[in-house]
């Protein structure tokens, strides 16, 4: 058989990697849109705060974030069982991978979200406010639709190093696409063959992630186009 049997293996690790790749990047817009109206508040604090935040994670490369992350967690967690008298607690690397790499690309998705919030006129806003909505209604109605308009660039962007970034989870024991193929090729004695499909698999991700990235551009410009025209 072309896979030597390691084809269902394989399959569970993809579906574990998109299953990452999708739970940190939720993470990470959630924490991009909190960083990002941060940045943009009147209030000092928030605004530093958010700011070393982009600047530690953009200044500190990620692999050394999720070691630091993981282990020291786990020493942490440890810690705290043994004071407590309890069983050791192991964190599983799904989640711990998930909660790295959403804080990590959550300060990158802050200065997209920035970007995106400030690019939306003003003046919009005020009219908004001025016809009677309510701050919930302005964002999900006025602000929201133009700002992600501006932002999906960034976000594809972000996407699609956030997809290849899940093969560093691999060294924290999540059974991923890399940790799959390396085993398949190191039992099999075909290293470079099951590295070549752990890399076809990613080129598939990305290349349907940029089909669904087209349309939702396509979506978010409906009547733009026409109205520059």
């Amino acid at each position: 058989m072309l896979l030597q049997g390691y084809g269902s293996l394989i399959l569970e690790g993809t579906f574990a990697t998109i299953k990452l790749a999708l739970l940190s990047m939720l993470l990470a817009v959630v924490l991009g849109l909190i960083g990002a109206s941060a940045k943009l508040s009147k209030q000092r604090l928030l605004r530093h705060l958010a700011a070393g935040y982009t600047t530690l994670i953009r200044s500190v490369p990620d692999l050394l974030i999720m070691l630091l992350l993981f282990f020291s967690l786990q020493i942490w967690l440890n810690n705290f069982t043994e004071w407590l008298k309890l069983e050791q607690i192991d964190i599983n690397p799904l989640a711990a991978g998930v909660f790295t790499l959403g804080f990590i690309y959550g300060a990158y998705f802050t200065e997209t979200f920035r970007g995106a919030f400030q690019s939306v006129p003003a003046g919009q806003l005020e009219a908004a406010i001025a016809y009677g909505m309510n701050p919930r209604q302005v964002f999900m109605r006025v602000l929201f639709p133009q700002m992600m308009r501006f932002a999906l660039p960034g976000i594809g962007n972000n996407w699609q190093v956030l997809i290849k970034a899940t093969a560093l989870v691999s060294i924290i024991g999540l059974i991923d696409i890399v940790k799959v193929t390396q085993d398949a090729g190191k039992h099999s004695m075909q290293l470079f063959f099951f590295s070549i499909i752990g890399a076809l698999i990613y080129l598939a991700i990305t290349t349907l992630s940029n089909g669904v990235l087209i349309w939702l551009e396509r979506r978010y410009a409906i009547g733009v186009r026409g109205a520059q025209l």
